[in-house]
């Protein structure tokens, strides 16, 4: 199975469109303050459900509509259209108790933000009840943009709709007064938009249709990061971007759980989820079923610290709270805590319990727990339950350690091994919760976070965070995640990361799982993605079954494609895209043909030329006619190319010019080309040939080198150990290269081509007459 290169794909790369209708229900989102939770599914055909849980009196939820599509992937995304006029908008308004109705002073508020004839940015405020016909709570809404009006009244000021940025529809509590005090009682509302349709003349927008092939990555959500969008939405462009069969799901830390206020303004955990996040969840479950996919939902330590109990957060040495680098922050969950861990487990089993309904099989993930490690590497060991349940066990006081780096003292050591023992107990028995609603079976998975753990200035922090009673068989998957070694090109720490916990845990690769990613800054997009891409294949050509990338709110906002170039089907077979087979050698010699470029050329009418070079490197094509001299020749050559299917398989070819590293005719030296510079981190160094001095001499990739003939040196010493050529002439070091060493190489080569025809113009008399054959190939770029 081949690849190409991960595509950070724009709108402009939308080759395939069609039209959907504007407003649909799957391309709305919603906005709200915290400490409040909306969520927003599109449940069935034309309609749009808002599901609510307000806290206090102020607070506000926004069902928006943009008319740019900021969430979309590029490939899928609707085009931008500020114009509404001559558009319609109606539907049935339906809203449950606890939620401001129409006809009220605070009722729901179309608001328009734009800019008005002039060209001046302007907003317009809409009350629905002026364009309602029905009830407060039960009502036909028709939208003309032509004839809307803002204010109060039917008389207000006419709005411009033909430059809006974006509208949305205000939803508030029926005790709404706008001021932050908390309810009291926590509020679950719901709205419904029944019927929802658009007619007119720009009632149709021009829409992204791709459809990629399946193939073999998978998915990685997280709700902290989507609950805005319908889950609808998500899986239709998942499986549009060909992802298929596993979605791993985070449910995150901050927006899934019901809050109580418990005074001062302060609103933290209590309960089970909240009844949007259940909603959401929900469908989601639904959707992603219906399509195929099978959610592995993943739960995690971490909660938003701003909702966490005081006594639930892990804590360092002076009694500080374990803080996340993330703003607002988050903090870690203490799994010596039993309230903490009794809420966890609750959350657990409300998960489990819907995804099992149906009777499906519920696949369930413990997502990173660790004990934290804060900045100047501080452990976060000292929080109350952790103190009071070691002195309970051991009668003493555990050792106060104001860092993890470097060795540490038995009496240490004995204390982060019982720290570890806490930490599986802890995620046993959420795991155990899961399992428990489960009828129809159910698998686990742990995701384990290698940079944070396998550290080499704290080489003892594995006794806590690495516990031996996580090892086989105590999960069905273990799922590893190095995103931190990937995106700062640590190779060797990659490859150590897999052997050491392959080694401590026991888990065959069969029984393992790969998240790469992700990208935190769009502006690193095209430097970070392709390492990505380059974590994804190694974890393949590790043998990982599953891998995952992460997260799709980066997919989609940077546009990243990934395509697999599979089996092709020719004649009612399937054939590989290339055959690792060489042209017969003694017919190869006598082709002819050499390298080309692309070049175009525009002649000015001052005489001068501009000239634009359309490819980065040349493409070779031969004709290999002129060896076939014989009616043997002719036999090999006609069975050769039946067995490549015509242009449909690459093979071997060997340049009879240039097949070697070094200079024509000279023997291979293990100098000949520097491939790379060690940076004391990675492993990996392609295979390439320079044409050329200097800054513009011309580098190509070797990708068919000959085995055996390869030859390296690190630092001018030859290396005949130590190192081994993978496929696509990648060179891969047990250990890493020495800062600052050239890393050289020696080789023959072959290019890689293809037959140019589907048809060969062969001719037997013609071969008896010694006249030449045409034999056209062509290179094949990998």
């Amino acid at each position: 199975m081949a690849e190409v290169p991960p595509w950070l794909a724009g709108k402009e790369d939308q080759v395939r469109t069609g039209w959907v209708k504007r407003f649909r229900p799957e391309f709305w989102t919603v906005d709200f303050p915290r400490p409040m939770m909306a969520a927003v599914t599109a449940p069935a055909p034309g309609v749009l459900r808002l599901d609510l849980d307000f806290l206090t009196h102020g607070d506000l939820a926004g069902l928006i509509w943009d008319s740019e599509d900021r969430w979309s992937h590029p490939l899928l995304a609707y085009a931008t259209d500020r114009d509404y006029r001559g558009c319609r908008l109606r539907f049935r308004w339906v809203s449950g108790p606890g939620v401001m109705p129409l006809d009220a002073l605070n009722g729901p508020v179309l608001t328009l933000e734009g800019r008005d004839a002039d060209g001046a940015a302007r907003t317009w405020y809409v009350r629905l009840w002026n364009y309602a016909d029905g009830t407060p709570t039960d009502a036909l809404i028709e939208l003309d943009f032509d004839a809307l009006r803002a204010g109060f009244g039917p008389d207000g000021d006419a709005v411009h709709a033909g430059d809006i940025d974006r509208m949305f529809v205000s939803v508030v509590p029926e005790a709404f007064d706008g001021s932050a005090a908390a309810l009291a009682v926590p509020v679950a509302g719901w709205v419904e938009l029944r019927d929802l349709g658009a007619d007119g003349l720009r009632s149709m927008l021009r829409v992204g249709d791709a459809f990629l092939p399946p193939h073999g990555l998978r998915m990685a959500s997280g709700y902290d990061d989507s609950y805005h969008q319908p889950p609808e939405r998500l899986v239709m462009q998942w499986e549009a971007l060909g992802y298929r069969r596993l979605v791993n799901h985070y449910v995150g830390m901050s927006h899934f759980a019901a809050l109580t206020h418990v005074g001062g303004g302060r609103f933290e955990v209590a309960g089970g989820l909240c009844s949007a996040a259940t909603a959401w969840h929900r469908r989601l479950i639904d959707v992603a079923a219906a399509h195929g996919f099978e959610l592995i939902l993943s739960l995690s330590f971490e909660l938003f610290d701003a909702h966490a109990p005081g006594g639930w957060a892990q804590r360092d040495a002076d009694g500080e709270r374990a803080l996340t680098g993330w703003f607002p922050p988050s903090t870690l969950l203490s799994p010596c805590n039993g309230a903490a861990m009794d809420w966890l487990q609750g959350i657990a089993r409300d998960l489990a319990g819907l995804a099992a309904d149906g009777d499906r099989v519920v696949s369930f993930q413990i997502g990173e727990p660790w004990w934290w490690i804060g900045p100047s590497g501080r452990p976060c060991f000292h929080d109350a339950a952790t103190v009071a349940r070691w002195q309970a066990e051991t009668g003493g006081a555990p050792p106060v350690m104001q860092d993890v780096l470097g060795d540490r003292s038995a009496a240490e050591r004995a204390w982060l091994d019982w720290l570890g023992a806490r930490l599986a107990e802890a995620t046993f028995a959420v795991r155990d919760a899961a399992a428990g609603v489960s009828v129809a079976g159910f698998r686990s998975h742990l995701l384990f976070y290698a940079p944070q753990v396998l550290d080499g200035a704290a080489p003892d922090l594995a006794r806590a965070n690495m516990p031996g009673a996580w090892a086989s068989p105590a999960w069905d998957r273990l799922q590893l995640e190095d995103y931190d070694f990937v995106t700062g090109g640590n190779e060797f720490g990659m490859a150590r990361a897999a052997e050491a916990v392959t080694a401590r845990l026991g888990y065959g690769v069969d029984r393992q799982q790969y998240l790469a990613g992700f990208v935190l800054q769009p502006s690193d997009a095209s430097e970070l993605w392709p390492k990505i891409a380059a974590a994804v294949r190694a974890a393949q050509a590790r043998g990982v079954p599953e891998r995952f990338v992460w997260a799709w709110p980066q997919v989609a906002r940077d546009g990243f494609t990934w395509v697999e170039l599979g089996p092709s089907a020719v004649e009612g077979g399937s054939v590989d895209e290339f055959h690792d087979v060489a042209f017969p050698l003694d017919v190869g010699f006598d082709a002819v043909g050499g390298p080309a470029f692309s070049t175009q050329v525009a002649i000015l009418s001052s005489g001068h030329e501009q000239r634009n070079a359309m490819w980065q490197g040349a493409r070779l094509s031969y004709d290999a006619g002129l060896g076939v001299r014989s009616e043997a020749d002719l036999a090999l050559l006609i069975a050769f190319f039946r067995a490549r299917r015509g242009r449909a398989a690459g093979f071997r070819f060997r340049d009879p010019m240039d097949w070697t590293s070094g200079p024509f005719g000279a023997d291979i030296s293990a100098a000949d080309q520097m491939i790379g510079i060690g940076d004391g981190t990675t492993l990996s160094f392609r295979l390439e040939k320079r044409y050329g001095d200097g800054p513009d001499a011309q580098g190509r990739l070797i990708t068919r080198p000959q085995a055996g003939t390869v030859r390296v040196s690190v630092g001018g010493a030859e290396h005949l150990t130590g190192w081994v050529l993978e496929d696509r002439g990648l060179v891969r070091f047990e250990t890493p290269p020495p800062a600052g060493a050239e890393i050289r190489a020696g080789f023959a080569f072959d290019v890689p081509v293809r037959f140019d025809v589907d048809q060969l113009q062969v001719s037997l008399s013609g071969v008896r007459a010694g006249e030449a054959q045409s034999v056209p190939l062509v290179e094949v770029f990998e």
